[in-house]
């Protein structure tokens, strides 16, 4: 990927995205590098701090993904936060960016009331941008400790048929050395009103196995992955 940070108060928001725009036609459109991202900043030397403007100008993924064949069969898929920057729009039905995890779980909430029937997919950026990569394993602790009293508004607005799957892209451990991101393996936990409890799930071959298991609950069939529903849903 490609970067382009600049302070807010030197070189405007529009302005910065107009740069990558020119920056996405030279390097991304011609060499095939998959993202360029604006990073807009404030502060002072020695204090500078991200703002909520971060935008993403990727190229479209190189083949079919499950958000298209959700979207061709008139399945609802709702992006929140970065998703749709992500995989350039391809596939979603409705986006809403967010400027904080908060943020985030607000509109997640109310994607789940809305009841489309469909998939939402979410991310969270701050535990990556704000704690991992920064390397503050106390703001870490605690952005865990508030996501943990999200859940049960989430849980409560879940239908009986509804799941909820919570993982990540990959480490990111504050307490590692460097600011880069690291290596363990991601967590993946599985919720539904449903779902038989206590189900050891094992170490996963692949995040493939998220989209395969997706694609199953909506009756469909991709290239990669194993589903693992049957595990949740047998008797």
């Amino acid at each position: 990927m490609f970067q382009l940070a600049a302070h807010e108060d030197v070189i405007a928001v529009p302005e910065q995205y107009r740069l990558c725009e020119v920056a996405f036609d030279l390097v991304s459109r011609s060499l095939g590098v998959a993202r360029v991202i604006a990073r807009p900043f404030v502060g002072r030397e020695g204090a500078f701090t991200r703002t909520a403007n971060r935008h993403d100008f990727a190229l479209p993924p190189t083949s079919r993904t499950l958000l298209d064949e959700l979207t061709e069969r008139a399945i609802t898929v709702t992006s929140i936060g970065k998703v749709n920057d992500l995989f350039a729009g391809r596939g979603i039905g409705s986006s809403f960016p967010t400027p904080s995890d908060d943020t985030g779980m607000d509109r997640v909430l109310e994607a789940i009331r809305d009841d489309s029937g469909g998939l939402v997919f979410s991310n969270l950026v701050d535990f990556d941008m704000l704690y991992g990569h920064r390397r503050d394993t106390e703001g870490y602790a605690k952005a865990l400790e508030h996501f943990d009293t999200r859940l049960p508004e989430i849980e409560s607005a879940m239908r009986d048929d509804d799941v909820m799957m919570i993982t990540a892209d990959h480490g990111n451990d504050p307490t590692f050395r460097g600011s880069d991101h690291t290596r363990e393996y991601a967590p993946l936990l599985v919720y539904g009103k449903s779902a038989r409890p206590g189900v050891d799930l094992g170490t996963r071959s692949s995040l493939a196995d998220i989209g395969q298991t997706i694609a199953e609950n909506f009756g469909l069939n991709l290239t990669a992955g194993t589903s693992f529903l049957s595990e949740l849903t047998k008797q």
